[in-house]
C-alpha cells in the first residue's frame, strides 16, 4: 500500500560560512543567486545543487523579508530544507556601509589602472562591494556606518 506524501509547509534554512552559522530558521520562501541566475525556492521544491554567485539573497517568513549578501559557495535544496554554504555572507543590518564604499572605491581604482592589475580579482572585489551596498540599503536602518547604525531618515 502506498504511503500518501504531503508537501512541507515551510523550509528549514541554514546559511553557513567558514566562521559561523549565520541563519538557522523556518522560512516560507527563499531567493538565491546561483551562477546560472537567481532561483526561488518554496516548500516542496525538487532537490538540486547549485553553485552560488556573488549577489543578494533573501528569505521570507510570513510578511517579513530578510536580505543577505552572499559570495561564492554552494547551495543544496531539498523539499523541506535549504543549506547555503557561502564563503562570505552578511545580513543587511550587519554590513558596514563605509567599509563597503571604501572597497568599491579601491576596486574601481584598480580596474581603471592600465597595467599590472589582476582584473578578475578586482572585478570580483567590485561585485562583492556592490552586492554588500545593495543589501545594506535593504536594512530597516540603512546598514551600519563604522560601528554605529544609521538612524532612520525623518
Amino acid at each position: 500500500m502506498a504511503v500518501p506524501t504531503t508537501l512541507p509547509t515551510s523550509i528549514q534554512l541554514e546559511i553557513v560560512t567558514p566562521d559561523r552559522l549565520l541563519v538557522k530558521e523556518q522560512v516560507d520562501e527563499v531567493q538565491i543567486p546561483g551562477t546560472e541566475g537567481y532561483f526561488g525556492v518554496l516548500p516542496g521544491h525538487t532537490p538540486m545543487l547549485s553553485a552560488l554567485a556573488v549577489g543578494e539573497m533573501w528569505y521570507r517568513k510570513g510578511q517579513e523579508m530578510t536580505f543577505v549578501s552572499v559570495a561564492n559557495g554552494f547551495c543544496e535544496v531539498l523539499p523541506d530544507k535549504v543549506t547555503v554554504l557561502a564563503q562570505l555572507a552578511e545580513r543587511a543590518e550587519d554590513i558596514d556601509v563605509a567599509r563597503a564604499e571604501e572597497a568599491k572605491r579601491r576596486a574601481e581604482e584598480r580596474l581603471a589602472l592600465a597595467k599590472d592589475v589582476d582584473y578578475d580579482r578586482a572585478r570580483l572585489a567590485l561585485q562583492k562591494s556592490l552586492a554588500r551596498l545593495q543589501v545594506s540599503s535593504r536594512a530597516p536602518l540603512g546598514g551600519r556606518v563604522g560601528r554605529q547604525r544609521m538612524p532612520p531618515t525623518q
